[in-house]
């Protein structure tokens, strides 16, 4: 298995790139569609715990669109093979001083491009 395909590391950190500026900017159509819609997909949050793509839906559409900036540090992203991936990065927002938010996300190439599978956010003291 080849590990860090240099395209493969390009079209992952495009669509990591795609859902940051989805959820800075609210564009919940665009941060739906990053996601794999079934009810297998899982988005662990700070607050919640989201068991398919009905629960993630319901959770982006009623969010307030408030205070999502952030900056990002530390990011990782790493390829197993063509068409898995795994993105980790910290983030911090000026609403939260002393804090650190973590980020994971799994991404899988499907037919229809790179999609999240599963994430997990959460927040500990910097």
């Amino acid at each position: 298995m080849e590990i860090d395909a240099p395209d493969v590391i390009a079209e992952v950190e495009a669509a990591f790139a795609a859902y940051e500026a989805a959820l800075t900017g609210n564009d919940v159509a665009t941060l739906e569609a990053l996601f794999h819609d079934d009810p297998r997909t899982i988005r662990y949050g700070g607050a919640e715990n989201l068991y398919g793509m009905d629960a993630i839906r319901a959770f982006r559409r009623a969010r307030s669109p408030a205070g999502l900036e952030r900056t990002l540090s530390d990011t990782v992203i790493t390829a197993y093979g063509r068409d898995t991936a795994v993105a980790m990065t910290l983030f911090r927002r000026e609403g939260s001083p002393g804090k650190v938010g973590r980020q994971s996300q799994t991404w899988i190439r499907f037919p229809d491009g790179w999609k999240v599978v599963a994430a997990h956010v959460s927040v500990i003291d910097g």
